[in-house]
């Protein structure tokens, strides 16, 4: 018969890996926000802790590219899982640590829930969460009132008529 942790024990799992996300209701479609996602250059314009950012090529699965942050050095990242209108996912490969940047997006009428999750993963994702993981969690919804910000002003949604 297999033993398990007592409840609250931390598993291998979790010592390994640490995530953290941040959501925000806009006003704008799944598809106007992601236009933004996809303009990868772009990024700087609405995430001021973005130096940089460029792709190789098209945005979808596969692509790799490159983001500068801030305060941070230039790293390569790799376009791991894109789903158009709905999500994508980034990751960026650390010593002993791989970081993933999730987006996804959830419409509710005229509106959609943006979230942005971050997740550090590997030996040393305690180290690099602590490093790197304190300053994107601080930042990160300023991120994210850029990006409403940014798709609100570009969106146009439909009028509603009034008798």
């Amino acid at each position: 018969m297999p033993t398990y942790p007592k409840k609250g024990t931390p598993t291998c799992k979790s010592r390994l890996s640490m995530n953290f996300q941040h959501s925000v209701l806009i006003d704008a479609s799944p598809a106007d926000i992601y236009t933004l996602y996809a303009d990868v250059v772009g990024w700087p314009s609405w995430d001021s802790e973005v130096q940089e950012s460029s792709i190789s090529g098209v945005f979808e699965t596969g692509a790799t590219g490159s983001l500068k942050p801030k305060d941070g050095p230039k790293s390569r990242i790799f376009f791991t899982d894109v789903k158009p209108n709905n999500s994508f996912t980034v990751q960026s490969i650390l010593p002993l640590c791989t970081m993933t940047f999730e987006h996804e997006l959830v419409p509710h009428g005229l509106s959609t829930t943006a979230t942005h999750r971050v997740l550090f993963t590997g030996l040393l994702s305690s180290v690099f969460g602590r490093l790197i993981g304190n300053s994107i969690r601080r930042t990160l919804p300023e991120t994210m009132l850029g990006l409403k910000r940014a798709a609100e002003s570009n969106c146009r949604l439909p009028k509603i008529e009034t008798d």
